[in-house]
């Protein structure tokens, strides 16, 4: 009996320190970002524009703008929880293939973007960006295009907003249920700071929603998508399910290609 308190001693410490481990280090888990030097060259297909926002806190947000004559509006582009908008070559020719501008945004700490990662920051961030469109456009010409991480910035701003329309690519339901997915064995409802409650937001929207994702997405389970769906209001929102697809390319899909051209429509 001594020995099984022992053991069940030692598995209680060291679980505990797990979970601090986990609570300490969550930025690390959640987020994944690739820095570039400041002085990086952007190189796009379209005219572009590379610009920096300012946060109330001093932080300089990066970003580019792509552009072309008659635009049909902007498209507000958030990118997944790695990588940098140097990487988003494919998204700008999507883009502008559609007959839309895209303004494609840089977190905190991600390429150019300085500012210390904090839930509310990036959603005050996101706020900033869509302010900044709207002094060139109009509110029904701004598209909101978020991507796996980026679905809950784009959702929470389509919550607070009304833009033409949010397109999402590999969303989750809400980053406390994706955490659970990930890690069963810790109490993730008291650890996450990150919560981005996107099946809360879409209670809000009043704008048309399109859902994209992958049947063998490792990342995001299929299922969150479809409950995410479900909890979207009324009628004004389509689910294109992508066989065989991942979390990554679905681009390279048909289903995505045809959804993507009705989405835009």
């Amino acid at each position: 009996m001594k020995r099984f308190k022992k053991i069940a001693v030692v598995l209680g410490i060291l679980y505990s320190l797990l979970v601090v481990l986990a609570y300490n280090f969550q930025e690390k888990l959640i987020f994944l970002p690739s820095k570039m030097p400041m002085n990086h060259q952007f190189d796009f297909c379209q005219s572009f524009e590379e610009f920096n926002l300012t946060a109330n806190d001093g932080a300089k947000l990066n970003a580019v703008h792509t552009k072309q004559d008659s635009a049909r509006g902007v498209v507000l582009y958030f990118h997944g929880n790695s990588g940098n908008i140097s990487h988003l070559g494919h998204v700008a020719n999507l883009i502008s293939r559609k007959g839309y501008d895209a303004i494609m945004v840089d977190y905190r700490t991600y390429g150019k973007s300085t500012g210390a990662i904090s839930e509310e920051a990036l959603k005050k961030d996101a706020q900033l960006f869509y302010n900044h469109a709207l002094t060139m456009y109009d509110e029904d010409e701004i598209v909101l295009y978020g991507r796996s991480f980026g679905t809950g910035i784009a959702t929470g701003l389509a919550a607070e907003n009304d833009p033409k329309k949010l397109i999402l690519e590999s969303p989750f339901y809400s980053a406390v249920e994706l955490g659970k997915h990930r890690f069963p064995i810790l109490p993730i409802d008291w650890l996450s700071q990150y919560r981005f409650p996107s099946n809360e937001y879409v209670r809000k929207i009043n704008c048309p929603v399109f859902i994209f994702h992958g049947t063998e997405d490792g990342v995001i389970p299929f299922e969150q998508a479809r409950k995410l769906f479900a909890a979207i209001p009324g009628d004004t929102k389509k689910f294109y399910k992508v066989d065989g697809a991942g979390h990554n390319y679905l681009q390279d899909f048909e289903e995505f290609k045809i959804g993507i051209e009705e989405a835009f429509n």
